[in-house]
């Protein structure tokens, strides 16, 4: 079962560790540390062509990866819930 997060992006859902808001979860000295060490670790995925509205965190093969995405967090829930099949 696989998730779209944008720009023909699909990750499966078994790998997604969460979804998280960029425009809450950004105010968070945290959260803007961990986003620099991966993007230090060249570990971010830009999958947005507009406004970055969310962030997806992902572990595939052992590796987090993090993927910026324009897509709401609300609507990123809502797909999850009409997830595409094999």
């Amino acid at each position: 079962m696989f998730l779209h997060i944008g720009r023909g992006r699909l990750l499966r859902k078994k790998d997604i560790v969460g979804v998280f808001d960029l425009e809450i979860t950004s105010q968070s000295k945290r959260t803007k540390a961990y986003l620099a060490k991966k993007e230090k670790q060249n570990r971010v995925i830009n999958v947005c062509d507009d406004i970055p509205r969310s962030f997806v965190v992902a572990s595939e093969e052992g590796r987090e990866r993090v993927y910026i995405s324009q897509i709401s967090p609300q609507t990123l829930k809502g797909r999850s819930n009409e997830i595409i099949q094999d």
